[in-house]
């Protein structure tokens, strides 16, 4: 009998997950886009709404100068560091975490309370969060990210194609699936984007977009030979685009 190693349990519920394939592979995009940035000389680096985000505990040696900025919810970010701590995980000198409820306060307010150095180079990242905010909310965001980057700035984040919010179009298990299960935690899916405008919604707002690419893309692009068994809904998307 093949011996299993001890996380092979883990590793099957994970990548059985419906929402897996957008999030592992949002991170490889980001990832590279990060990289690519820091070899221009980016020094900062704010993940927007970064949950349980790892990045900062495992940081590549090519991202050793990059001050880091997680910005989140109070109780999300609050119960991320009671995690750490629990499992005997120090924070790192080179991250800071600011615990800001930006319905309510502007990121730039928020990233006032931390080394963030306005009118400097600066990366963001935006990931898994605004299909859940309403379009105005998004739109808003956009805006303060290119007024905080105008010394040079880059952002990527995802977005749901607004097919997700035809009722009358068909969608795949998978996307169902997903779409129940946070409805039914008290997240659902409220807004999302139509891909052939968003360049000209990111215009409005000051960023000009450079890379706009579905899962589907994603995964001829990092797993051409289908050895990670992956699936795309086919609704989700990621965009880079960089402060005009």
């Amino acid at each position: 009998m093949r011996e299993m190693h001890p996380g092979a349990d883990a590793d099957a519920q994970l990548r059985g997950g419906a929402a897996y394939p957008n999030v592992i592979l949002r991170a490889r995009f980001c990832e590279d886009a990060l990289r690519a940035a820091v070899g221009q000389g980016v020094r900062q680096y704010v993940i927007v709404g970064a949950g349980f985000d790892s990045f900062a505990l495992r940081r590549p040696d090519w991202a050793r100068e990059v001050e880091i900025v997680e910005v989140d919810h109070p109780a999300t970010q609050g119960f991320k560091l009671q995690r750490l701590q629990a499992c005997g995980v120090e924070v790192p000198p080179h991250v800071q975490f600011v615990a800001a409820d930006l319905g309510a306060e502007k990121l730039g307010d928020a990233l006032g309370r931390s080394r963030f150095r306005v009118g400097e180079p600066a990366f963001f990242a935006w990931l898994g969060v605004t299909m859940y905010l309403p379009r105005d909310a998004n739109l808003a965001t956009f805006r303060e990210i290119a007024r905080l980057g105008a010394g040079g700035g880059e952002l990527v984040f995802t977005y749901a194609d607004a097919k997700r919010f035809d009722e009358t179009a068909s969608h795949s298990q998978r996307y169902a699936k997903m779409r129940e299960m946070v409805t039914s935690v008290g997240e659902p899916f409220v807004s999302g984007f139509d891909p052939t405008a968003i360049g000209a919604d990111l215009a409005a707002c000051g960023l000009r977009l450079v890379e706009d690419v579905g899962t589907d893309d994603l995964i001829r692009r990092y797993d051409p030979q289908g050895l990670n068994g992956m699936h795309a809904d086919g609704l989700g998307r990621i965009a880079r685009a960089v402060v005009t």
